[in-house]
Parts: structure tokens; C-alpha cells; sequence
């Protein structure tokens, strides 16, 4: 069994593969980590591998969109289930969720977990 997880580079990506690597440790499973692009690839493989946990970092099809991936990936495979990193929105914001966060929490066929990134310190006015 693995946690699946889907990684940007944004924080609420980093929140994700960090919360992840966690329950990964917690529970002694594996992460498969789905990402977007080559960039996101790096950094996900440079910080899965100083971990210690086992990982596979695996990228998107061409142009298919990370909820479809995610998707796909629990359906075919052992995944207990899926993190994904959401972002804080406005008071109009949070009307609409993410299409891509939308569509991972209703269809998945596991259970979801949905972290946010921790929220900037202040700015010292003084």
C-alpha cells in the first residue's frame, strides 16, 4: 500500500508532500507523489529522497491534469489514500473550490486528505 500524493511546488503543494511523508513514517508505507511538470519532478524526487521513505515520483501524461492522474492512480493501483494540498481563498473564493481539488474529493474512490499551507507570518509593521 502507498499514500499518493499530488506535488507542485506551491505551498499548498509543499504542504501536501509534507503532510504525506508524515503519515507515510506514521503508518511505514510508501509515496507515489504525482506531478505536473519536470520542474516539480526535481524538487519532489530531491526531497522524497533525503526522507528516507520509500518513493516513486511519477510525472502527469501529456497535458492530463493532476486530478485526472490522481484519479487514475487510485483506481489501478494499492493507494490508501490521496493527499492534496488546497489553497486559501476568498470570502467569493470559497463559493467555488478547486475544479481539480473538487473533483479528487467527490470521485476518488479512497478516502482524501486535504491539508493548507501554513499561513505567512506576519509583516512587522514596526
Amino acid at each position: 500500500m502507498a499514500i499518493a500524493v499530488g506535488f507542485t511546488s506551491k505551498p499548498e503543494g509543499v504542504a501536501a508532500l509534507e503532510t504525506a511523508i508524515d503519515e507515510a513514517r506514521l503508518r511505514d508505507l510508501g509515496i507515489i507523489a504525482v506531478v505536473p511538470d519536470d520542474a516539480d519532478l526535481q524538487v519532489a524526487q530531491q526531497r522524497l529522497a533525503s526522507t528516507g521513505v520509500a518513493h516513486e515520483v511519477r510525472p502527469c501524461e501529456e497535458l492530463q491534469p493532476l486530478a485526472d492522474a490522481l484519479l487514475e492512480l487510485a483506481e489501478t493501483s494499492a493507494v490508501e489514500f490521496i493527499v492534496i494540498g488546497l489553497r486559501r481563498r476568498t470570502p467569493v473564493g470559497k463559493l467555488l473550490l478547486g475544479s481539480n481539488a473538487q473533483r479528487i474529493l467527490l470521485d476518488a474512490p479512497c478516502p482524501v486528505v486535504a491539508v493548507k499551507a501554513a499561513p505567512h507570518p506576519p509583516v512587522d509593521g514596526g
